[in-house]
């Protein structure tokens, strides 16, 4: 049964709030002052709290900010009887749920109550979520490496500093980011991640921090940015080294001053965010190139974490592997020894993702439940040998006796594949390569299912 506090001055009001609720089968605790409130939330579990403005001994904004600042999860309604604007905006703006006047009506408060008690559910559910997807998503390793990693993470989740994560593509950067969000403060505020590399140079600002309507000719209506909708959380700004320097700028702007205004817009909006950038570049040789703003650069690494590769943690892969095969096939199927030291003395090109795709198919394809060597290296590189066969017509002879839509998408995965091994499976420098936007180059990666190490 849920408990709600009301605290009036007023004893009619008290008592009418209590029969009302009682009726919807509430437990309702009662006080005519701030101070009783408090003595009150100090003893009892209360779910809810009806809130007076007008009290004797502690007002009831005083008495928002005590509740605030001691039950921040608690939900409070804030009712008056002498309302104004700026009282209801200051009321808010502290947290209350809502601000009903009075006269008070059963309708009013019954409606507000439901609404409130709905929210902390859905609060209740949305952290339940992101607790098993954390769960799902762990930070596994014991090397000495991920240790210091995981000692970095909590470190950086205790503070609001801004968080450099850099490393190659699948090291898991962002996993790394959700970990320092949900280990945060900010735990239950918004987790906004933006790829820079996916998004075309002439729209990142818009994206970044929205836009008005009429500001550009596809602007059809007023749009938040990522820095909005993450407000009171954690912006995730992947591939950063690939925001163009007019981009740059702006972040920088925001940094200093917390505040933007949207593309076409002369309002200035504030944002409470914390801000975590991502990169596999080496930003330092950005910035000797002219493609990285060194200001920017000094105030995103106030806590640099470098996320080695999978190869130079080889005493991680035998624990990933065994975790990643577990769960594809429910703890079916076991590596044998001279499959795991095989599984070690592979390089994995393509990291932790590499690792979990591999893991993946040799759940799916594998008939045994005992996998040694010999089992799953066929399986391991099957992506290697299914292109060797699926791309034997590689002269231009054998083209011509394909139809032009197999040629042509013959060639276009040859030709992908070779360019991405030459940068190593790096995605900004090969669609630069070939002259592409970033994000062109991911989708035809999807279509023809090419994966890192391939």
């Amino acid at each position: 049964m849920k408990s709600i506090l009301v605290i009036d001055d007023e004893p009619g009001i008290r008592n009418t709030v209590k029969d009302i609720l009682e009726d919807e089968k509430y437990t309702v605790f009662l006080a005519e002052d701030a101070i009783i409130g408090l003595e009150i939330l100090k003893k009892e579990t209360i779910d809810l709290v009806i809130l007076d403005v007008w009290l004797p001994r502690m007002g009831g904004i005083e008495m928002l900010k005590e509740i605030r600042a001691n039950w921040p999860v608690l939900e409070t309604i804030v009712i008056s009887g002498h309302a104004t604007i700026d009282m209801a905006i200051t009321a808010i703006k502290l947290g209350a749920f809502d601000f009903i006047e009075k006269p008070l009506s059963i309708e009013k408060i019954l409606t507000a109550v439901r609404n409130a008690f709905q929210v902390k559910e859905l609060r209740h559910e949305n952290a339940r979520l992101k607790h098993e997807l954390l769960e799902q998503d762990q930070l596994l390793g014991s090397s000495r490496a991920m240790c210091e990693i995981k000692k970095l993470i909590k470190q950086a989740a205790e503070s609001n500093a801004r968080v450099l994560i850099t490393g190659e593509n699948g090291t898991g950067k962002e996993l790394v980011a959700r970990h320092i969000h949900m280990q945060s403060d900010r735990k239950n505020g918004p987790f906004i991640a933006v790829n820079c590399a996916a998004i075309p140079e002439n729209l990142i600002e818009s994206e970044l921090f929205g836009h008005e309507k009429g500001a550009f000719t596809d602007a059809i209506a007023r749009r938040k940015g990522k820095f909005e909708i993450a407000n009171n959380g954690t912006i995730f700004l992947d591939e950063i080294g690939d925001m163009s320097l007019h981009a740059q700028a702006k972040v920088l702007r925001v940094i200093q001053d917390m505040r933007f205004e949207r593309v076409g817009g002369e309002q200035s909006i504030e944002t409470d965010v914390r801000i975590i950038a991502a990169t596999n570049k080496n930003l330092q040789e950005e910035i000797v190139q002219g493609n990285f703003r060194e200001d920017l650069f000094y105030r995103l690494n106030v806590i640099p974490i470098h996320l080695p590769p999978l190869r130079e943690r080889e005493d991680d892969i035998a624990e990933l592997a065994i975790h990643f095969l577990s769960k594809f096939c429910n703890g079916k199927k076991v590596l044998t020894p001279d499959a795991i030291q095989y599984l070690k003395n592979y390089s994995w090109p393509g990291n932790i993702r590499e690792l979990r795709n591999a893991m993946e198919r040799i759940a799916v394809l594998s008939s045994k439940n005992e996998l040694d060597k010999s089992s799953i290296e066929p399986l391991l590189f099957f992506n290697d040998h299914a292109a060797t066969i699926q791309n034997q017509t590689t002269n231009i002879d054998d083209l011509f006796e394909l139809s032009i839509n197999d040629a042509k998408e013959k060639f276009e995965r040859l030709y992908l594949l070779y360019n991405l091994r030459k940068t190593g499976y790096n995605i900004t420098k090969t669609a630069e390569t070939i002259g592409i936007y970033p994000s062109n180059l991911h989708a035809k990666i999807k279509k023809f299912r090419i994966e890192a190490g391939e």
